[in-house]
Parts: C-alpha cells; structure tokens; sequence
C-alpha cells in the first residue's frame, strides 16, 4: 500500500494558488485549480531550478527562468528548452486535508 503525506489543509489554497513542501528529500509544488489539486517535482528539467514562482497557464507552470513550460497533469514538457518532463505525484483530497503519495 502506498504512503501518504499530508501536505495542506482543504482550505489552505484557493484556484490558482500553489504551496511548496518537500516530500522524501523532493522539492514538490502543489497547485490548486478549481476543485482539483495537482502535485510536481518542483524542479525545471532544463535548468534545475524552482518552477515555484511561474506563472500558471491553463493547466500548466512555466519555468520563469527560461520559459519551459510543464503540464501539470502528467509532468510533459509542452514547450522548449525542456526535453524531459517533470515528475508528478499522485494527489488524495480527504476530509481532513490534502495528501500527496510519497515517492519511490
């Protein structure tokens, strides 16, 4: 059976809103759009750096650095520099908050 982490509350991030926290060594983002939540490697795949503060576009970050651009829902790098995608984690809204799956 898989581990989960509580990483926020239900209440914590409205639509548009993004909370980073490490789950087992990983910096991760979680993103909040509508009702749905989304979890990833908060890490470009071009350059190594944070994705945390770039801007959100339809259901996708991009990299403020250099633009890279990363679908929120599998991790795909939709535009260059980036070649390889971003890893993602599954994501488990309960009663009592929002869990992330940690990784393998």
């Amino acid at each position: 059976m898989a581990d989960f982490e509580k990483v926020a509350d239900k209440d914590e991030l409205s639509t548009g809103e993004r909370k980073s926290f490490i789950i087992d060594d990983l910096p991760a983002l979680l993103v909040c759009i509508g009702d749905d939540y989304y979890a990833i490697e908060d890490v470009c795949s071009h350059d190594g750096q944070p994705l945390t503060d770039g801007p959100i576009v339809d259901c996708s970050i991009v990299c403020p650095r250099h633009g890279a651009k990363f679908d929120l829902k599998t991790g795909a790098a939709q535009c260059m520099p980036a070649t390889e995608p971003v890893q993602t984690l599954t994501v488990d809204v309960r009663e009592d908050g929002i869990y992330v799956e940690v990784p393998e």
